[in-house]
Order: structure tokens, then C-alpha cells, then sequence
């Protein structure tokens, strides 16, 4: 159960304060600007890491649970309360900024700038990215060495930065999953469900194809 409480907590955190940067980039007039929005995920994302990753791992992503039990890093009977656990914490950061902003019309969700498919690749490579970085920096339960936080941190926040403006750069299905839900838009959603998986798991293959010898 701790492990459970650990990915609400870490999951309400990375989308409290990321979607809550967008949110109060659009309030203020653009104070935060585009490079705050992608700093404050990447920040947010390492904090957590380095709060929770003892803990239950911080995976704070459905998408890296289930590239985790493909692995084999991390076992299948876990993944349903571990994304069950994710929704719930996603969800409840969502509610509390539409409680704090109902004005607000998006609440940080992520829609195409473009045509749908550019978007699903975009997010697909970003999240391809993304899983060879944690693969390779951790076990699936425990993140490994004080550089882990950093260099996943760091990977979201280069990849929010210059991919943000055309796809949102989810990366993460319950990241973008909650503020659709509490703003009504879910016209654009299976990108955001399908995309992040689908490169999470494609990432875990490539990884094990190159690692071979030491899977």
C-alpha cells in the first residue's frame, strides 16, 4: 500500500505543478513562458525521483510501468494498482486546479497543434527517448544512483522544450488523460493513451536487443 500512496503523491505532484504551470502561464499573460512550463515538468519529475523513487520507484507513468513489466523489471501483478494508484493521483490534481481556476478552459491538456498523426509520432519518438533513459538508470522498483532523478529530469525537460509547442509532449497517458477528463476535451485523446505506450515498450525492445548479452 505505501508503494501504492507513493505513485498518487508522485503523479498528483507532476501534474499539479505541470499542468499548473501551463495553467498559470495562461492566467498571468504568459509570465512562465513555454521554457518555465517545460523546466517546471523536468524539475518536477527529478524531485519526485529523488522524494520517491525508494519508495515505490517513481514511475508516475503508466507508460513506464507496463515497458517495466515487459522487462521483466518489475512484476505483473503490480502494474493494475500502480496505474489504478497513477489515474487516481493525476485526477485529484486535476480537480484541484479546476477547484482553484474553473475559469480555465483546458487545465494543462494536451491537444495537437497539428495533424493528428504528426503528434502520435512526435509522442511516440519522445516517449521512445524517454524509456531508453530509465531503462537504462533504473530496476523498475528502486532508482538507481544519485544521477537518476537528474538525467530522466532533464530528458522531459529537453524533449517538453522543443516538442512542447506542436504535440504538448504528454509522454505520459495519465498525464494527459486527467486534464481531458475535468475539461471535457477528449477529442484528441488516444494519441496520448497510445503514442506514450507504444514508445515505451518499442524503447524496452530496442534496449534488450543492444543489451542482449547482459539481459
Amino acid at each position: 500500500m505505501r508503494n501504492y500512496v507513493s505513485e498518487l503523491i508522485g503523479t498528483f505532484a507532476l501534474v499539479f505543478c505541470g499542468t499548473g504551470a501551463i495553467v498559470i502561464n495562461q492566467q498571468s499573460g504568459g509570465a512562465i513562458t513555454h521554457v518555465g512550463v517545460a523546466i517546471t515538468f523536468g524539475l518536477i519529475v527529478m524531485s519526485m525521483i529523488y522524494a520517491l523513487g525508494s519508495v515505490s520507484g517513481a514511475h508516475m507513468n503508466p507508460a513506464v510501468s507496463i515497458a517495466f513489466v515487459v522487462a521483466k523489471r518489475f512484476p505483473g501483478k503490480e502494474l493494475l494498482p500502480y496505474v489504478l494508484s497513477q489515474v487516481a493521483g493525476a485526477v485529484m490534481a486535476s480537480g484541484t486546479l479546476r477547484l482553484l481556476f474553473p475559469a480555465n478552459e483546458l487545465l494543462g491538456a494536451t491537444l495537437p497543434a497539428g495533424s493528428d498523426m504528426q503528434s502520435f509520432v512526435l509522442e511516440l519518438l519522445l516517449t521512445f527517448f524517454l524509456m531508453l533513459v530509465i531503462i537504462q538508470v533504473a530496476t523498475g522498483s528502486k532508482e538507481q544512483g544519485m544521477f537518476a532523478g537528474l538525467a530522466i529530469g532533464a530528458t522531459v525537460a529537453l524533449e517538453a522544450m522543443f516538442a512542447g509547442p506542436i504535440c504538448g509532449a504528454s509522454m505520459n497517458p495519465v498525464r494527459s488523460l486527467a486534464p481531458a477528463l475535468l475539461s471535457g476535451h477528449t477529442e484528441h485523446l488516444w494519441i496520448y493513451l497510445a503514442a506514450p505506450v507504444a514508445g515505451a515498450v518499442l524503447a524496452v525492445f530496442t534496449w534488450m536487443y543492444l543489451n542482449k548479452s547482459r539481459v
